[in-house]
């Protein structure tokens, strides 16, 4: 599963994939796309994953969004530039992914390295990121979700200062905004993802499956309707979780005062 632009490695239950393009501040080409999407891919068939971590490179970028340069020579007759079905990095229009996704933002995120974070379900950074969606400056737009994120997530106001007037952002004002859940030091990043991983590790998988699809599904709905979809069977992970093993041993582990021992199951 390892590329030269992609790289994965698992440990327990986590799969950690790495944009590996540090000399083009991990900006993301046709291969590197679909090298994303082939890692994410592996993530959701993989029953005994539980949760994946997304970094780039280094520490001067998470990504610098899609590769201009590689664009430009699609422009003129080169190689077609390509973002796969599932969208860009493979995950902002993978919207069936249950399974949670943290972004662990290690320096700048611009257009589309910025909507991956944006689609992710948690955001650690460093304290030095910048965040951005700079498209209208080269003629074209935030395709790749962020214009329909970022005003559900911070407000329309706010989110057309990044939209219309190309504001960038640091990692300060992406927290008061909501846009990251953690800031920390450089130096202090990978213990600060391990820790939010040790969080999610804790409760039991199904249940955290369910509770994405509950959230990601019912936020399309009225909330009359989205707590009916819960007995109507409208969240098919809902129905996993409910029919699991897992259930009766978070019950026993509860009653004899020890810690679960998840399967999955």
């Amino acid at each position: 599963m390892n590329n030269n632009n992609v790289l994965c490695r698992t440990e327990g239950r986590v799969l950690y994939i790495t944009i590996n393009r540090p000399d083009r501040m991990n900006a993301i080409d046709t291969s590197t796309n679909h090298q994303l999407e082939e890692a994410l891919n592996h993530y959701a068939a993989d029953d005994s994953l539980w949760v994946a971590v997304i970094r780039g490179a280094g520490d001067k970028a998470f990504s610098a969004g899609g590769d201009i340069k590689a664009m430009n020579e699609a422009a003129n007759g080169g190689e077609e530039y390509r973002v796969p079905e599932t969208g860009y990095g493979g995950l902002t229009s993978r919207f069936n992914l249950d399974k949670p996704v943290i972004a662990a933002v290690n320096g700048l995120a611009m257009g589309g390295g910025f909507e991956i974070a944006l689609a992710a379900d948690l955001v650690i950074a460093a304290d030095h990121a910048t965040f951005g969606l700079p498209e209208p400056l080269i003629g074209v737009v935030a395709y790749a979700g962020g214009m329909h994120r970022l005003p559900r997530e911070i407000g329309m106001k706010r989110a057309n200062q990044m939209l219309l007037a190309c504001e960038t952002i640091d990692a300060a004002k992406a927290l008061d905004w909501g846009l990251v859940n953690e800031v920390v030091s450089t130096a202090e990043l990978d213990v600060a993802v391990e820790r939010w991983v040790k969080r999610l590790l804790k409760a039991a998988p199904l249940a955290v499956q369910a509770t994405k699809q509950c959230v990601q599904r019912g936020m399309s709905q009225d909330i009359e309707s989205a707590i009916a979809g819960q007995e109507d069977g409208s969240y098919p992970a809902l129905e996993q979780m409910r029919n699991s093993k897992d259930i009766l041993e978070g019950i026993t582990a509860f009653a004899g005062k020890r810690a679960p021992e998840w399967c999955g199951q």
